[in-house]
């Protein structure tokens, strides 16, 4: 039997306005030189912050579990796995401890799912303190939230009662 080689990867999400265009990225330390960055015309940071993980987990399936150690200085991701919020979000029906509806469920079902094969430990860092590797996946989300897009940005929504054309 192999023995499992630890490693980290560093998370970020930003956004331009929030909502706004955002975006994710993931980088490999020591060097960052594996890493992934996306974005979206029109998100929030949060929701930037938790793509962020999952789309480092989907790019790390392979790895052996328990292998990864996911920092963030996100403590809504952080916290939501350290303090297993997702455990009772699940148990009350995906409502928070306010009993309203979860934000951002299309991203934390699919994140713990991988999250639960892949057994990821998580650790908080503080952002914007120097952290090098910190430092460049805040750089590359920056980055990608500047597009271009996958999607474009979603029309907005009329209030209601208003009129939204003349014809």
């Amino acid at each position: 039997m192999s023995a499992i080689t630890p490693f980290e990867i560093f998370t970020d999400g930003a956004c331009q306005g929030n909502p706004g265009p955002g975006g994710w990225a993931w980088a490999e330390a020591p060097e960052g030189t594996v890493h992934g960055s996306g974005g979206e015309a029109r998100t929030t940071n949060q929701r930037m912050e938790v793509q962020a993980v999952l789309e480092a987990l989907r790019a790390h399936a392979d790895a052996a579990p328990g292998s990864i150690t996911i920092v963030s200085d996100s403590t809504y991701v952080v916290n939501c796995f350290r303090d297993r919020w997702w455990v009772r979000w699940q148990q009350n029906g995906w409502k928070n401890s306010k009993k309203e509806p979860v934000a951002n469920t299309d991203l934390w079902k699919p994140l713990i799912e991988a999250v639960q094969r892949l057994q990821p430990s998580f650790r908080w860092v503080k952002g914007h303190s120097g952290d090098r590797m910190n430092d460049l996946v805040d750089r590359l989300a920056v980055e990608a939230a500047k597009g271009p897009f996958d999607r474009p940005a979603p029309a907005p929504v009329s209030p209601v009662g208003e009129q939204s054309s003349l014809f």
